[in-house]
């Protein structure tokens, strides 16, 4: 393959141009590489400048004489991912923001209206706008290597505004495109990968890495010359509107209209089915506009800068050079938490990890857990059965803690009970080496407490996982006031090692999300106590678009785990947190919460029987008011009393921990926004950068 380098660097430096024979004699083909300062760790996005630079590398290839084919690919790892996200939050009117996106559509449009066809040579990650640009070619190639592929704006509070919203659709139909602009995006941002994009039909050939170009300038020749034809089967259209009606219907379950951006992007691949292209990309402007402009985009942008740098990057970490070696890991107990927390270790650190209980059989079922968990993930190709073998015989288990006595790190998961975990501390450093790490999995008891009575609590730290461990992407590890340097370095790079985002909190009960979830339970059962309607109060928050209900989420923590947490953040703060009458006797009756099991939904008669509600009766409204109230106070109390550095850890625990929206920026910035820090606490909390615009 021999090519010529067009020197147009002077003036294209996002956008590099350079003119390739195609294989088998097809004629020349104009390259255009994506590339950003040409640094391969910087992923390459597209802002104003970058949109002018590939407009000048078109405007150069269409200059040229006798080209069969323009193609664009990207530099090692990176194809392109989208929008610069800090230039989008810098818009400050929505001339500006309908501006930037009428720019974009001109730009990316060029490449499906050329006079030759036009090649996406998807080599690396692909998101947002990265993907559009795809989308526009003509044809697309996508590299196994490819880290991921998305349309990730309704997450951020946007729409695919460069022309995907009407594209997609046009593609591959309204069903798969809302898999990914909707679905996808809304389940935390999940990504495709290049296989799962091939079988959308969003590429039309994978390729593997090591020759992704050369294969892809080959197909390409074969495609030009027509000995290869790629089938563009039509959308069923006549289907198109019903399945956007079942869309709109799953929206309105999961949101509840909480959040604007999800229903524009539905609305533009509702018009996709019948508009012109002029049309459609006519309506991403307005959209793209109008939502650039709301105080959720701002939220999310902040969002997404939590969870993408100070998540990698906590505050408050000791250097690192202080942590020690961690070779073998310890678990005290075997249980399904437990057995979660051996599964992990030895998964990501590759080093010995023994579980102890309290008797052989116990210990039996915990290893049975770990083994099943490595042979299913062989079984799905997501492990060989090398790894797998390899890392199951890295587990072992005991019924004695003399297992441990040349263990590094080891962490109890054991009954949630002061007493027992007392215990546990003391037998732990009777046999442990001095150097050794001791961690609890607690979700709200006092790991200081826990500590009474040692010899040497400073390597003592809380170490709290989120369930279930392999998703939850948090720890929340916490320090006690004797918790050594050396103990928080070594507990920072672990959480680390196991791919977990760690943020640092002072040990006060709860932590930062069970602490918080407790005050939103805790007004909404104190609500139901005083005599409104459980549904009612259920229905409170459905406006912050919440991952699921207080009372769904009661259901899956398990009545009496929440009835212990509340009662524990009661023992700590009894002005502030109440226990439940409600709570209690749905406990004590056995039942799994106060909803129903199965289809049918609301609230279960047997439950509903139980509770002796008083005579105050709130609306929904009302019933906000007060949540949103104890929220505000108890996050200016946490600030106060410095069990977090700043409030930005708050809403990085919120979105990591708890799943709540980017859109409400963790919690503080719809506090702010909605007047509650202000009323309540009599200031705002001012996360940075999500100012409400003038």
């Amino acid at each position: 393959m021999s090519e010529t380098v067009f020197d147009v660097q002077e003036v294209v430096t996002h956008a590099r141009l350079r003119v390739v024979d195609l294989p088998r004699n097809a004629g020349r083909c104009a390259l255009i590489t994506l590339d950003n300062d040409r640094d391969h760790k910087r992923p390459t996005t597209m802002g104003p400048q970058g949109l002018a630079s590939l407009d000048r590398a078109l405007d150069a290839a269409a200059a040229m004489r006798d080209l069969v084919a323009i193609a664009v690919t990207g530099k090692p790892y990176f194809f392109c991912i989208g929008a610069d996200l800090n230039q989008v939050a810098a818009i400050r009117t929505r001339e500006q923001a309908l501006t930037i996106g009428q720019v974009g559509h001109n730009v990316y449009r060029r490449l499906g209206e050329l006079d030759v066809p036009s090649f996406a040579f998807i080599n690396g990650a692909a998101m947002g706008g990265g993907t559009e640009l795809a989308l526009h070619c003509t044809y697309r190639t996508i590299s196994s290597a490819a880290a991921a592929v998305s349309l990730p704006e309704t997450f951020l509070g946007l729409v695919p505004g460069w022309g995907g919203a009407w594209l997609l659709p046009n593609l591959i139909g309204p069903q798969d495109a809302m898999q990914v602009i909707l679905t996808n995006a809304l389940s935390m941002n999940r990504q495709l990968r290049p296989a799962e994009a091939l079988k959308l039909g969003m590429a039309d050939v994978l390729f593997e890495a090591p020759d992704f170009l050369e294969q892809s300038l080959d197909w390409a020749a074969t495609v030009v010359s027509g000995d290869v034809v790629v089938p563009r089967p039509e959308p069923d259209r006549g289907l198109w509107d019903m399945v956007v009606q079942f869309a709109r219907t799953q929206l309105d379950e999961r949101l509840h209209g909480a959040f604007p951006a999800p229903y524009r992007a539905l609305d533009l691949i509702a018009a996709a089915r019948t508009s012109t292209r002029d049309e459609g990309f006519a309506a991403e402007d307005e959209a793209l506009a109008d939502l650039i402009m709301g105080d959720e985009l701002r939220a999310s942008i902040y969002a997404f800068d939590l969870v993408q740098r100070r998540a990698k990057r906590p505050v408050g970490v000791p250097d690192a050079s202080l942590a020690r070696p961690v070779t073998k890991v310890g678990v005290v107990g075997a249980g399904l938490m437990a057995s979660q927390l051996a599964l992990l270790f030895v998964q990501r650190l590759e080093v010995p990890v023994v579980m102890t209980d309290l008797d052989a059989d116990r210990v039996a079922r915990g290893l049975d857990y770990v083994r099943d968990e490595l042979k299913a993930r062989v079984e799905k190709g997501r492990m060989s059965t090398d790894r797998a073998q390899r890392l199951s015989a890295l587990v072992s288990g005991s019924t004695s803690l003399e297992a441990f006595a040349d263990a590094d790190f080891v962490i109890e998961a054991v009954y949630e009970d002061l007493d027992v975990k007392r215990r546990v501390f003391a037998d732990l450093e009777a046999r442990v080496s001095s150097e050794c790490l001791i961690a609890t999995n607690t979700s709200a008891l006092s790991v200081t407490a826990m500590t009474a009575g040692m010899r040497r609590p400073e390597r003592v730290v809380g170490f709290h996982f989120f369930n279930p461990v392999a998703v939850m992407p948090l720890v929340e590890i916490a320090r006690t006031p004797r918790t050594d340097e050396g103990t928080l370095a070594t507990a920072f790079g672990v959480a680390k090692a196991l791919g977990k985002n760690a943020v640092g909190v002072m040990d006060a009960p709860g932590f930062i999300v069970n602490r918080l979830l407790m005050v939103m339970a805790g007004e909404i059962l104190r609500a139901i106590d005083e005599g409104t309607d459980p549904l009612v109060a259920d229905r409170a928050l459905e406006p912050m678009g919440l991952p699921m209900s207080p009372l769904q989420l009661l259901q899956l923590v398990g009545p009496a785990v929440a009835n212990h947490v509340l009662e524990t953040l009661h023992a700590a703060f009894p002005d502030r947190f109440t226990t439940s009458a409600s709570l209690r006797s749905v406990v004590d009756s056995g039942k799994p919460g106060f909803l129903r099991t199965g289809k049918a939904r609301g609230l279960d008669p047997e439950v509903a029987a139980l509770i002796e509600g008083g005579p105050t009766s709130l609306d929904e409204h009302e019933v906000r008011e007060r949540v949103l109230a104890a929220l505000a106070r108890e996050i200016r109390v946490m600030l106060d009393e410095g069990v977090v550095a700043e409030v930005q850890d708050i809403d990085m625990a919120m979105i990591l921990g708890a799943g709540w929206p980017f859109a409400i920026g963790g919690i503080s910035p719809y506090l702010d926004r909605t007047g509650t820090a202000l009323t309540v606490t009599g200031g705002r909390f001012l996360a940075p950068g999500v100012a409400s615009l003038p």
